[in-house]
């Protein structure tokens, strides 16, 4: 294994890399650009610490995207039990207004053409390093409290961070959901949608990397993009257009991102204001 953790054993039998270049990005696991000896340029993502099934679900996830919602996603070349072998596509956003406009216009299709009966998956997924539960619910407001905010406050980093006050606040917010947040209906989410997670294909349309796919409100998709950051506000007019935002949704937006600071947290990401904006929100909403 070269020093940068990579062997040659992520890609396929019989497929070899004459260069390799490591990618950022890659929070959860390294990820390179690989030219194979055919001169072939793959993406490998890949860790021989990897969670059983942890490959095969973002696999699962970007095909759904594609298939059903018709999202410009890179292709899956291989699979294997510590690795995914993708299309490599641009690296370089044209980040231009058209381009998020397009962008934009995508989300909206996928959330006005997915809808569903129910929140959750068919089986549990993950959003980085951590599981993301997916058990089926017919109430969203259940199901977002439980499964997308209070399923952290066990987390170990979380539980050093915060404070039983803090612990209090969060479970009083996750109780007054249904008078602060919409019941929209569950549609197909790509889960874990900002800025970084969108690149362009190869004709030069937004593709969506790095899915945490369930169903639940849309919403939560769209304050991802805006609490996150960098995003253009030709995303959220385009979206607009194609499917009309709740007048209040960046009020909403606000209140939703506690599922991201909470996930940030318990996966370590050094962000220092993290636990200032957690408590931010428990002080305007509990």
């Amino acid at each position: 294994m070269d020093a940068d953790g990579w062997t040659p054993d992520y890609l396929p039998a019989g497929r070899r890399a004459r260069h390799i270049t490591p990618l950022p990005g890659g929070f959860a696991n390294p990820v390179w650009l690989c030219e194979l000896d055919d001169g072939q340029r793959v993406v490998v993502k890949a860790s021989t610490d990897a969670a059983p099934g942890m490959f095969a679900s973002e696999a699962a996830g970007l095909e759904v995207l594609a298939e059903c919602g018709g999202l410009a996603t890179p292709r899956v070349l291989a699979l294997g039990p510590n690795s995914i072998v993708l299309e490599a596509l641009d690296p370089r956003l044209p980040d231009t207004e058209a381009f998020w406009e397009e962008a934009g216009r995508a989300a909206a299709r996928l959330h006005s053409t997915t809808a569903h009966d129910r929140f959750g998956w068919e089986s549990d997924g993950w959003l980085g390093l951590l599981p993301q539960r997916n058990e089926w619910d017919d109430d969203g407001h259940r199901f977002f409290a439980e499964k997308r905010v209070l399923r952290y406050l066990g987390e170990p980093l979380v539980e050093a961070a915060l404070d039983a006050a803090d612990r209090a606040g969060i479970e009083r917010i996750c109780a007054r959901l249904p008078e602060l947040v919409p019941d929209t209906g569950a549609c197909l989410t790509h889960g874990d949608m900002w800025r970084n997670n969108v690149i362009a294909d190869g004709t030069g349309r937004p593709a969506f990397l790095d899915p945490a796919v369930s169903y639940v409100w849309a919403e939560v998709d769209v304050a991802h993009m805006l609490c996150s950051g960098g995003v253009p506000e030709a995303f959220f007019a385009a979206y607009a257009e194609v499917r009309p935002l709740h007048p209040e949704w960046r009020k909403h937006a606000g209140i939703l991102n506690l599922r991201q600071l909470l996930a940030m947290l318990a996966a370590a990401v050094p962000i220092p204001t993290i636990v200032s904006s957690i408590r931010e929100l428990i002080g305007a909403y509990a």
